[in-house]
């Protein structure tokens, strides 16, 4: 899937949450993070089952998670692009504190080679309504 499909697929997801402007203000929005992240390709079968567990876990447990998307370069499979988004700010941290986050950093923290993390501002989420 490509990022554009990508995003208007979690666009779809966030939607409700830009439509009542009364909700939006209380919560100051979605957070929404991107995060880049290479693997140690020695360590990719045990990282992708602690992230696909963690993701998994976060989805199903915490209901500030909207959507948590991860995909690799064509052709660099151990090349990561996480595309991340939270009901507001304190979702967002509740998640960052969870014991399933926490065991995940401990977990592959000797697995990641290099990680850039991308805080962003709301430009324009635009899905069709499904």
């Amino acid at each position: 899937m490509g990022w554009r499909n990508l995003f208007m697929v979690a666009a779809s997801i966030i939607a409700p949450l830009a439509i009542q402007p009364a909700m939006a203000q209380e919560t100051n929005g979605p957070v929404i993070r991107i995060a880049e992240l290479v693997i140690d390709p020695a360590q990719m079968a045990a990282y992708s089952a602690a992230v696909k567990e963690e993701m998994e876990e976060s989805i199903r447990v915490e209901p500030g998670v909207v959507a948590l998307y991860a995909v690799s370069i064509k052709g660099r499979p151990n090349h990561l692009r996480f595309f991340e988004m939270y009901a507001d700010q304190a979702a967002y941290e509740s998640h960052r504190t969870s014991p399933h986050f926490k065991k995940y950093v401990e977990v592959t923290k000797h697995m990641i080679r290099s990680r850039e993390l991308f805080e962003t501002d709301d430009f324009q989420l635009s899905a069709k309504q499904r």
